[in-house]
């Protein structure tokens, strides 16, 4: 089975030695996100509400990138 690799600049590039997320088949696993801002590369400022948010941001742009 081939994976593939997928990339977006709309969510905070990784950090370390892995991906935003692998496909495999029809599967998809996305690595864990934090509150980055992709533009920035800082943590954003703000309550835990504005940080939920930025990660499930991040989330989703990775996820759209994949074709989700």
């Amino acid at each position: 089975m081939s994976k593939k690799t997928i990339s977006t600049e709309h969510a905070p590039s990784a950090i370390g030695t892995y991906s935003q997320a692998v496909q495999s088949g029809n599967l998809v696993f996305l690595s864990g996100q934090i509150p980055l801002d992709p533009s920035t590369m800082e943590v954003v400022d703000g309550d835990f509400e504005a940080r939920a948010r930025r990660v499930f941001d991040n989330l989703q742009a990775v996820c759209s990138a994949a074709g989700g």
